[in-house]
This record gives C-alpha cells, sequence and structure tokens, in this order.
C-alpha cells in the first residue's frame, strides 16, 4: 500500500456543514484536511435560501427549538468572525422574519401549530408575535389583499449563502487547513484507532473522521459504526431579476438578496436525485408569491433551480459519534445557514476536544438504530 498522508481530524464533506465544522476547528491548521467532493455531488448548498429562521421548529423534538435559537443568537458572532478574518460581509440581516397565512384556515392551523409546540414539555419558549391582516400591513404596506395574517419572530433572518460558504472557506485556508477538492471517499477502514480514508487510488490517514457528506453520509456512516438514514428532498427556486429594495426582512418563502434579486421558494418533494425543475411546482410557486405580495407581477424571471435537501426520517439533524470506533462522528442536517452558527462556535470545538456537546445528546444518530433503541 502506497504510504498515506495523515492528518488529526479529517472532515469528509466541504459543504455549508462540513465547512462551518472546519471553521470551528480551523486552529488545527494542516493537521486538519477537508475532502470536497465539489460541485458534482449532489450539494445542498447549491440551493440554499439563505435562511436563518426560528420560528416554528421543534414539533416533536422540544430540544431542536433550542438549538436553532442557540444558533441564531450567535450568528451575529460569526457574521462578525468572517469580517475580520476575511473581509467577507455574509450580509447578515438578524431584524426579524414572517411568516404569512393566505387563508383563514391557514392563519388558524399556524395558530394550533404553536399551540402544540410551546406546549412541549421542556420548551424552551421564545416570542412570536400573531398578526392579523392589518399587523401584516403595518409591516408590510405591499402585501396583498389575500392575506389574512401571519406570524412574526424577532429571532429570524437571513443571509447571502454563497458569500458565507466562500467566506469560510476562505478563513479555515488562512490557517493551512487542507482542502482536498474533487475528493469523493469510496471507502473508510478503521484502523489501529484512526481511520483509512480511501480515494480512488490515494489513501490518508486521520486520527478522527467527521463525517459531513450530506447525502453521502447513508453510504459512509455504516463504515464506522454509525447510521445516517437520510434522503434526498426536492426543493425548487425562482429568481427575480434585480429590483429596487422593498423587502427589508425575509419572508419565510420570499426573501429579496443583498443584491437586489427576489427569491421565490415553496416546495418539497421526494423524487429521489432528480434535479430538474417542475414546471407546474414552479407556477403554483409564483402564484402564491404572487398571492402575498402582487407587485411581483411586473418582475422578470431570471432563472429557476431545483436542489436536494438532506432529509433525516423525522426532518432534525443527525449528530453521533460511534460507539464501535471511537473517533468517528457523523453530522447531518437540512438547515446548514441556520445551523452554522452552533455547528462552528459550539458542535466543532467539542468534537476538535473529543466529544459532542450534551445540548446535542437528543439528535443522536442512535435514535434510528433500533437495534441501539431495542
Amino acid at each position: 500500500m502506497m504510504s498515506a498522508r495523515e492528518f488529526d481530524v479529517a472532515i469528509v464533506g466541504g459543504g455549508l456543514v462540513g465547512a462551518a465544522l472546519a471553521f470551528g476547528m480551523r486552529e488545527l491548521g494542516p493537521r486538519l484536511a477537508v475532502l470536497d467532493e465539489g460541485d458534482v455531488a449532489h450539494r445542498a448548498s447549491h440551493g440554499n435560501f439563505g435562511l436563518i429562521w426560528v420560528q416554528g421548529k421543534g414539533l416533536r423534538l422540544a430540544p431542536y427549538g433550542s438549538w436553532t435559537q442557540h444558533s441564531a443568537r450567535a450568528w451575529p458572532l460569526l457574521a462578525t468572525m468572517l469580517r475580520e478574518l476575511t473581509g467577507t460581509d455574509v450580509a447578515l440581516r438578524q431584524g426579524g422574519g414572517l411568516h404569512l397565512c393566505l387563508t383563514p384556515d391557514e392563519l388558524e392551523r399556524r395558530a394550533q401549530h404553536f399551540v402544540e409546540l410551546f406546549g412541549q414539555d421542556g420548551f424552551e419558549r421564545y416570542e412570536v408575535e400573531f398578526l392579523d391582516r392589518a399587523g401584516v400591513a403595518r409591516r408590510l404596506p405591499a402585501v396583498g389583499a389575500d392575506v389574512a395574517g401571519g406570524t412574526w419572530c424577532a429571532l429570524d433572518g437571513d443571509c447571502n449563502p454563497l458569500r458565507l460558504l466562500s467566506a469560510l472557506h476562505d478563513a479555515v485556508g488562512r490557517e493551512g487547513v487542507v482542502r482536498i477538492a474533487g475528493a469523493a471517499v469510496d471507502r473508510i477502514e478503521p484502523e489501529n484507532g484512526a481511520f483509512l480514508l480511501h480515494r480512488g487510488r490515494s489513501v490518508m490517514r486521520a486520527g478522527r473522521v467527521v463525517l459531513a457528506a450530506g447525502l453521502g453520509n447513508a453510504r459512509l456512516a455504516p463504515m464506522v459504526g454509525l447510521v445516517a438514514p437520510v434522503v434526498p428532498n426536492q426543493g425548487q427556486v425562482i429568481v427575480l431579476e434585480r429590483v429596487q429594495p422593498f423587502l427589508p426582512f425575509p419572508l419565510e418563502t420570499i426573501r429579496q438578496t443583498d443584491e437586489g434579486t427576489v427569491l421565490l421558494g415553496d416546495a418539497q418533494a421526494d423524487r429521489g436525485l432528480d434535479e430538474a425543475t417542475d414546471p407546474a411546482v414552479l407556477a403554483a410557486i409564483a402564484q402564491r408569491a404572487l398571492r402575498a405580495l402582487p407587485a411581483l407581477r411586473d418582475a422578470r424571471v431570471s432563472r429557476a433551480w431545483a436542489a436536494l435537501r438532506v432529509m433525516s426520517p423525522d426532518g432534525f439533524p443527525i449528530y453521533g459519534q460511534s460507539r464501535t470506533h471511537p473517533g468517528a462522528y457523523v453530522v447531518t442536517c437540512h438547515s446548514g445557514v441556520t445551523l452554522a452558527a452552533a455547528h462552528a462556535l459550539t458542535l466543532a470545538p467539542a468534537i476538535r476536544d473529543g466529544a459532542l456537546p450534551a445540548m446535542v445528546a437528543p439528535f443522536s444518530s442512535e435514535r434510528f438504530d433500533v437495534r441501539a433503541a431495542a
């Protein structure tokens, strides 16, 4: 066997999750490697909407509400650190966000959702303002006549996800972290308390390995005694041309970027690895957006795309350390922007030091392991 390059830690995956983890371990410098398959991968980062979103999250797993709040509150620090380290402004806006309900029935269902959410044992409550149509119009005068009301949460916001990914890569590169592009890991072989990562004809050795490979985690996790039963969930986004600033805060399905373009996104579908757009889905997204903000009818469509979320069976993150091969970790979620600050500033340093933080214990990968749960 050819000699293997050696690292203290190898992160498999260079998208938003892997890059945030690398940022949090950047002090390892050249002892840390990030294996990034690149744009040939089914990268969720390609289609990220850019929201930092708290409201409504955590039903059926109350600790997820706390975890998203923890990350949202840490986001200003992450944005400041990235700007100071790289000079990149990730365009963080965190003055609140609005969820619109177009009918009285939708508004009633929204209210019931929060009754159930806040009624969970141990749920960490946060402020949510329930708005009727007049309340929405006071915050958003351009709102359409069809809107029945909505909910507002001051913790919500957005950022530029492309700048975020670029800044994370830039920051870790400045510390000497080794980023290996085009590196698809074929096999991981535990060996004497460490791990051999095989990539075609090359091999590298790492004392610890962190699986942040998105959909690829489903294949890689069992190689190190973990489970990550993630599947693709397709989302679709319409991009409108640049227009004068008119939307000072994000809606859950409509946001204006710092560059002036308007993004519309409101779709979830189980279509395997299909990343093709569906005209019927795009039409439904556009029609709902026009009911919410009729002035958008004058904006031209620039492009549209579909991308694949990384979805666990219950929709919540998976964080785990292998019992059979200590030093192997799995990290996966479908909210790579919202959780970027928690991943970078809380989870990564804990993994670097050899243990997962207690607050992520409810997201253990063992909840999907029938044998462990028995």
